[in-house]
C-alpha cells in the first residue's frame, strides 16, 4: 500500500475518519482520561494495519522490536546486559534478514554450489528504518537524554508510525514521544495543511521522479548502446530523480502526520545547493545522516582522538552508511567514496584557510565554486549508487569519458527535451524554500473549504494526467 497508490488514499481517509469520531464531545465525555490512549489505540490498528498490506508476517518482527525496546530501556541505564541486549538483538535480527541472503549467495558462488532458494529470507519493508529508530531510542535512554517510556501503547505507536514506518524520516524519541501526551488529532486545519505538503510530495513523485525514472532505467539498464552525452544526461538526471522519489516521500510521510495532528522533522533541505561534501550531509537524508553522526562517529572517537584517526573515523562511517543501504559492493563502494570524500575536505581545510565546513562561512567565489565541485562529485557518486553492479558503472564512467561528442548535445537536447523539461521542474521544486512553501499552504488555508476541495480535486487531476504510465516503486522502499 504505497503513498502513490488510490488504496493508500482510501485507507488514509478510514483513519481520519476513524479518529474524527473522538473529537465528538459526547465521545469524549465518555472516554474521560482514556480518551489519549483510545486514539493510540486506533494509531497503532492502523499503524499495524498498513504493515499488514506489505506482508502481515512481518508485523510479529515489527512487534518483536517494540518488546525488545521496552525491556531494554526500562533496564538499560541499570543494567550493561540490559544496554547491549538492547543494542545487539536489533542489529542481529537486522543482519540476518537484510544480508543472509547475501552471504548465502557468495558463498555457493565462491565454491560453485546452486542457491537454496527454500533459505531466502524475504527482506521485510522499512526494517532499516525502523530497526535504526529503535537503537536510537535505547541508546538515547540509555545516554540519559529521554525517560523509559512506561506505556507500551505510546512506544509501539512511537516505533510503528505508519507515516514514516517504511522509509523514514527516522525519528527521535524526544521528538515524537512528548507529542503523545498533547491534545493532537484530526482537525480540519491539520488536514488542509497536511494535504497540501502530501499532494507536493505526490507531484514530485509521479510527475517528476517516475517520468525521469523512464528514461534513466533504459540508460543504465545496457549503458554501452547509448552515447557519452546521452549517459551524462541520464547520471544528471538520475540525481533530480532520486531526490524527488526520496523527499517526494518525505513530503508525503510528514503531510500524512501533519493530517493527524502530529508532526515529523523535515528531510532534506536543498542539498544540491551544497558548497562542501560536509554541508550536503547535513541537507541530504538529514534523519540518517544525524544518526550516523550520533550514534556511531562520535562513538567511534569523531574528531576527539587526532587528525588521522579523524579520518578513519569518517571513512568506516560512511562506509557503514553504504553497507545500511544493502549488502552490494557497489554501496559500499559509494559509502567509501563519501567517506574519503569527507576527509579529503576536512584535510584541505587545513591547508586552504578560505575553504570552510559551509557554504555560510565562505566567500562568495568559493561558494559558487563549491555547489559546483560538490555537485558534480556527487552525481558522480550516484552512478554506483544506481547501476546494478560495479561493472555496470564502469561502463557508464567510461561512455562519458571516452564516447562524449560535444557536437551532439543539440541533438540530444532535442531529442530528450521532455527529459530536460522534467528535470528543470525538479530542480525548481528542490530550489524552492522551505518558508515559501509554508507561506502558500498558509495562503490556500484561507480559502473557503468549498474552494481548497475544488482545488485539490484539480490538483489530483493534473497530477494523474502528466504522470508517467509506468507506475514506479519508491527508491528507497529496497531499503
Amino acid at each position: 500500500m504505497a503513498f502513490n497508490s488510490l488504496g493508500f488514499l482510501v485507507f488514509f481517509a478510514a483513519v481520519c475518519a476513524a479518529l474524527s469520531l473522538t473529537n465528538i464531545p459526547a465521545v469524549k465525555r465518555a472516554l474521560g482520561d482514556k480518551l489519549f490512549g483510545a486514539r493510540h489505540v486506533l494509531l497503532i490498528a492502523a499503524n499495524y494495519a498498513f504493515y499488514v498490506s506489505w506482508n502481515w508476517k512481518c508485523c510479529f518482527l515489527l512487534l518483536a522490536l517494540t518488546v525488545i525496546a521496552y525491556v531494554s530501556a526500562a533496564n538499560c541505564r541499570r543494567s550493561r546486559f540490559a544496554l547491549h541486549a538492547g543494542v545487539v538483538l536489533p542489529l542481529v535480527i537486522l543482519g540476518v534478514f537484510k544480508y543472509f541472503n547475501f552471504f548465502v549467495g557468495s558463498f555457493c558462488e565462491l565454491f560453485g554450489l546452486a542457491e537454496p532458494g527454500a533459505l531466502k529470507l524475504l527482506l521485510p519493508v522499512g526494517i532499516s528504518f525502523y530497526t535504526f529508530q529503535t537503537l536510537s531510542y535505547i541508546i538515547d535512554v540509555h545516554r540519559g537524554k529521554v525517560e523509559a517510556e512506561r506505556s507500551p501503547i505510546k512506544l509501539a505507536l512511537y516505533i510503528s508510525f505508519f507515516p514514516q514506518l517504511v522509509s523514514g524520516p527516522i525519528v527521535k524519541a524526544g521528538e515524537f514521544l512528548p507529542q503523545l501526551c498533547e491534545d493532537r488529532n484530526v482537525s480540519l486545519v491539520n488536514l488542509e495543511k497536511g494535504v497540501q505538503i502530501f499532494l507536493f510530495g505526490l507531484f514530485k513523485k509521479v510527475v517528476i521522479a517516475d517520468n525521469i525514472a523512464v528514461f534513466v532505467n533504459a540508460v543504465y539498464s545496457n549503458p554501452v548502446q547509448f552515447g557519452g552525452g546521452t549517459v551524462l544526461l541520464a547520471v544528471v538526471g538520475y540525481s533530480i530523480q532520486l531526490y524527488c522519489d526520496f523527499s517526494g516521500y518525505s513530503d508525503m510521510a510528514v503531510g500524512c502526520a501533519r493530517g493527524l495532528g502530529y508532526e515529523l522533522p523535515r528531510n532534506f533541505n536543498m542539498p544540491y545547493l551544497s558548497r562542501s561534501v560536509k554541508e550536503f550531509w547535513k541537507r541530504w537524508h538529514i534523519s540518517l545522516s544525524t544518526w550516523l553522526m550520533e550514534y556511531l562517529y562520535i562513538p567511534l572517537g569523531g574528531n576527539r582522538k587526532g587528525r588521522f584517526r579523524t579520518y578513519v573515523n569518517l571513512v568506516v562511517t560512511m562506509l557503514l552508511g553504504g553497507l545500511w543501504h544493502g549488502a552490494a559492493p557497489r554501496f559500499v563502494l559509494w559509502g567509501g567514496f563519501h567517506g574519503l570524500l569527507l576527509a579529503l575536505h576536512k584535510f584541505l581545510m587545513r591547508l586552504f584557510p578560505r575553504m570552510k565546513a559551509t557554504g555560510a562561512d565562505m566567500k562568495r567565489g568559493w561558494r559558487i565554486a563549491g555547489i559546483f565541485v560538490t555537485f558534480h562529485l556527487v552525481c558522480l557518486g550516484w552512478i554506483f549508487f544506481r547501476a546494478r553492479d560495479v561493472g555496470t558503472g564502469a561502463d557508464i564512467l567510461e561512455q562519458v569519458f571516452t564516447n562524449f561528442d560535444i557536437s551532439l548535445i543539440p541533438n540530444i537536447i532535442t531529442g530528450y527535451w521532455e527529459i530536460f523539461a522534467m528535470m528543470l521542474v525538479g530542480y525548481v521544486a528542490h530550489f524552492t524554500p522551505r518558508r515559501l512553501q509554508e507561506r502558500a499552504c498558509d495562503a490556500v488555508i484561507r480559502n473557503p473549504l468549498a474552494v481548497n476541495a475544488l482545488l485539490i480535486v484539480v490538483i489530483i487531476w493534473v497530477v494523474m494526467q502528466v504522470k508517467s504510465a509506468d507506475i514506479q516503486p519508491f527508491i528507497y522502499f529496497q531499503f
